[in-house]
């Protein structure tokens, strides 16, 4: 509920701090004193809009804060956990304007948009007016009456839940099917390639080998040559051979017996050179001995690396990296693939689901019809009583007419009535009088109020055009809210400021160069002062004073 208001600077309001309780608390005043600044500060810290002519003349900014107890609000917890705007304490909702028109709004103490304010508003507060927190003229509020008196609201969620999923799982299936020739085309392209590749198999490191080798028979003559005229250089010229030599170079040493270190050392290099270049002979005939080439072979070959390179160049790549993009595009297919195999799969999940949306739908039509009927007559009766003889109260549900499961149920609901005898029924947005608009408004919450998730409501001049015995009854039934919750009621007739739990008093304060307006809470004895005064006039009679004590007296028995 609100447990403290703070206006500062806003209009001809200099200064306002105002702690409010549970039950009813009547504001009252002066004609002209200013009874609805106070609303109308509260609902721009609610998201209404504001511009630059409510700050107070002379002033550089208007600042309004407003503190609620979420106690017994547990939506409006959640959705501040849900954005980490949760604290300790109350709640606390704020808006700056200043002289320029620029406006800020924040929620406990962290910067927020006038749209953060205004949902967040909407679960805190109720207000009826002829302003824009009319929010009984919204079908989504009927709705929402409507199942909170039937007790649907759960399966309401279940229903608007269904119908998600049923939309979420249609998009998607939509934006797999579009794709379809494209997919279709693209996994045919890709069949192809990868059945190229296939049949090419080309093997690990076999493209360096066939690379090694081809370019070993295309110089087959000259690589021949070369390798017997190394061997015949090394082992087999008669005239002077390597290992001759080195042979002939060891003997000589050899004869010497003592040789000094230096010496010896070069004996021994003399020697290993004679092994190596023995070993390099054998390898270089065994080479000889083994080395094919069979001109078919080259021939092979080279169609072999014919096929490599023409499929290299087909795909823009090189022969390297042509196994790379062989998992490339078999991964690519499989996904094609599993999006064929999705395709199926969502068909499947958007039978069910809207099978689970109608079950559910059919069930919350069923609990609403019984329910319309019991809530507009009770609504009616309350009507009757509250200067609306005559006056009718319909809900009327039709078929919403969507081929598609839609959130809202099976039926589109909304709330008609005729204020007077012999007027048709007609929606709420269309009755002309903003007091009968209140009137039916507060039957409504009569009746709601004990499954009402609003635990504030506020009622601006509900008693327009009304008196008597009437005026009463519009008491009577705003003390019954104010019994369950909190309710703030302006008001200029005393059988309904007598009903209040609280008052409080809109006065001027005149100086010599402002006027300014205060807000006064009122003991006991001035409340009677004040309601004689709004009972009889200016002058205050032992009557009207005596009469507005038995009419206190009356209300608190």
């Amino acid at each position: 509920m609100l447990v403290h208001l703070s206006v500062h600077n806003y209009a001809i309001v200099e200064h306002l701090d105002l702690e409010l309780d549970r039950g009813m608390s009547v504001i009252s005043g002066e004609t002209g004193a200013g009874k609805s600044i106070m609303l109308d500060a509260l609902g721009l810290t609610l998201g209404d809009r504001a511009d630059s002519g409510v700050v107070r003349p002379g002033a550089d900014k208007a600042d309004i804060l407003a503190s609620f107890d979420l106690s017994d609000i547990p939506e409006a917890r959640a959705w501040l956990a849900e954005r980490d705007l949760e604290q300790d304490g109350p709640c606390i909702l704020r808006r700056v304007i200043t002289a320029e028109g620029r406006s800020r709004g924040y929620i406990n103490g962290s910067p927020c948009p006038q749209g953060d304010l205004k949902a967040l508003g909407e679960l805190l507060i109720d207000i009826h007016s002829q302003h824009e927190h009319q929010s009984l003229l919204k079908a989504e509020t009927h709705r929402r009456l409507l199942d909170e008196y039937a007790g649907s609201q759960e399966l309401s969620r279940q229903v608007q839940l269904a119908a998600q999923r049923w939309k979420q799982t249609k998009s998607e299936l939509e934006r797999l099917s579009s794709q379809g020739d494209e997919q279709r085309a693209r996994h045919q392209l890709l069949s192809y390639q990868l059945e190229e590749l296939d049949n090419l198999a080309l093997g690990e490191n076999e493209l360096e080998q066939l690379e090694q080798e081809h370019k070993n028979l295309t110089n087959a003559e000259s690589l021949l040559s070369a390798c017997r005229l190394v061997i015949e250089q090394c082992s087999e010229n008669d005239a002077g051979n390597v290992l001759s030599a080195l042979t002939g170079s060891l003997n000589r040493l050899g004869a010497f017996q003592g040789q000094p270190g230096a010496l010896s050392e070069a004996t021994n290099l003399l020697a290993s050179a004679q092994i190596q270049v023995e070993e390099a002979v054998g390898e270089l005939n065994r080479f000889l001995d083994h080395f094919d080439a069979d001109p078919e072979r080259l021939q092979q070959m080279e169609e072999r690396l014919d096929a490599i390179y023409t499929l290299a160049r087909k795909h823009r790549t090189q022969p390297n990296e042509l196994t790379a993009m062989q998992q490339q595009l078999f991964e690519e297919l499989e996904s094609l693939n599993a999006d064929d195999q999705a395709v199926d799969r969502l068909s499947d999940e958007l039978t069910s689901f809207a099978r689970h949306y109608q079950k559910k739908a059919s069930e919350l039509s069923t609990l609403r019809n019984a329910a319309a009927n019991t809530l507009a007559t009770a609504v009616e009766q309350e009507m009757q009583s509250l200067g609306m003889p005559g006056g009718r109260f319909s809900i009327k549900l039709s078929p919403n007419n969507s081929s598609e499961p839609h959130p809202n149920g099976l039926e589109q609901l909304e709330f008609l009535v005729s204020a007077n005898p012999g007027q048709p029924l007609k929606t709420l947005a269309k009755v002309a009088s903003g007091g009968e608009l209140s009137r039916i408004s507060l039957a409504i919450q009569v009746i709601t109020a004990q499954t009402s998730r609003v635990p504030t409501l506020v009622f601006d001049e509900v008693d327009v055009g009304i008196g008597g015995p009437t005026a009463e009854v519009v008491g009577q039934l705003l003390r019954r809210l104010g019994d369950r919750g909190q309710v703030l009621t302006v008001t200029h007739l005393p059988q309904v400021a007598a009903q209040g739990h609280q008052h409080l008093f809109v006065h001027k304060l005149r100086g010599s160069d402002a006027t300014r307006t205060a807000v006064s809470k009122l003991d006991s004895g001035q409340r009677v002062e004040e309601i004689a005064r709004m009972l009889g006039g200016v002058d205050l009679t032992e009557e009207s004073l005596a009469h507005a004590r038995q009419m206190v007296g009356s209300a608190q028995a």
